[in-house]
């Protein structure tokens, strides 16, 4: 008999049926199913689920489920919902997603590198002026935050000839990067950069991380990309520094509240660009791909994949 894996999830339209087939292609040897289609006695049977942003009161149906694997990077939500300390959380660790950020935070980059803000508004005013454009290594770029994602991001624009720096909460070596940590290695990070890029994990620590000390502290006419979560951002402080020039301009793909409301100042900033939190789609098959090979070798020899620290957020 096939063991029982359900897929916990808040999908809607088409996506469901999409992930439930990618998933069950990619893991003939299991039983994916969908949370409603398991009777009781079966629940019982469930160690492990497949989750996309789930309600934690399904999960509570599963008394010996072990751990949950995340169709998606970030896993800040699931952390501080799952019901039970001992549920593990493996997040998604997919090659490819962390090639389309690199490429997401090059193409911003390059974005704000070359003055498509500044030319648009012109066009925009029928303003017929050219600017000094820097060599890309003449551009300081600074990444918040050196995971896998963080690095990969890294490795792209130095590719492209720009000079970049990183920042981690603690000490973390890269070569030939210089990395910077700590409450005091922000600070001195924050004040070199021309472009800072904001690819930090969601914790306590890290939360309002960039407040109006922060903005205070970048150099006169720094640009913003956050692609990591909303919340890690001071709205107010942002909103502020853009008013005052601190900040040129502001590319966002994340928001406390998605979709961002109608009525958000964001959307109708000058100096700020919406974007509808597409950084870094998930892949649908290398995701299942990589699902269907954790839940694999667990059912074949015992093994979780590399799980998240509740405490650490990460």
């Amino acid at each position: 008999m096939k063991p029982i894996v359900p897929f916990v999830h808040n999908l809607t339209g088409p996506l469901v049926a999409e992930w439930t087939q990618a998933l069950q292609r990619a893991a003939p040897t299991l039983d994916i199913r969908a949370f409603g289609a398991l009777s009781e006695a079966e629940r019982e049977t469930v160690k492990v689920a497949i989750v996309a942003n789930p309600d934690p009161a399904n999960l509570l149906e599963f008394p010996n489920l072990a751990w949950v694997q995340s169709l998606w990077a970030g896993v800040d939500r699931l952390i501080h919902e799952m019901p039970g300390e001992n549920v593990r959380i493996a997040r998604l660790v997919d090659p490819q997603l962390a090639d389309t950020m690199a490429e997401a935070v090059l193409a911003w980059s390059l974005f704000l590198h070359r003055g498509m803000p500044r030319y648009a508004a012109q066009q925009a005013e029928k303003q017929w002026r050219q600017h000094r454009l820097p060599t890309p290594s003449e551009r300081c770029i600074g990444v918040l935050g050196l995971g896998h994602l963080g690095q990969k991001s890294l490795r792209r624009l130095q590719q492209n000839d720009f000079n970049v720096i990183g920042w981690s909460r603690s000490p973390k070596s890269i070569s030939e990067v210089t990395t910077f940590h700590g409450t005091e290695g922000l600070k001195k990070l924050t004040a070199l950069v021309d472009i800072l890029v904001v690819l930090l994990p969601l914790t306590p620590q890290t939360r309002g991380l960039l407040d109006e000390d922060l903005f205070s502290s970048l150099k006169k006419g720094a640009a913003l990309i956050n692609f990591a979560r909303g919340d890690i951002i001071d709205g107010s402080a942002l909103l502020g520094a853009l008013d005052t020039g601190k900040v040129d301009h502001a590319v966002l793909d994340v928001f406390p509240v998605e979709p961002l409301p109608g009525d958000d100042l964001f959307w109708t900033h000058p100096k700020v660009t919406v974007l509808p939190h597409i950084s870094a789609p998930t892949n649908m098959t290398t995701a299942s791909s990589i699902v269907a090979e954790n839940l694999g070798t667990f059912f074949s020899t015992g093994q979780m994949p590399e799980t998240v620290s509740r405490k650490a957020g990460y």
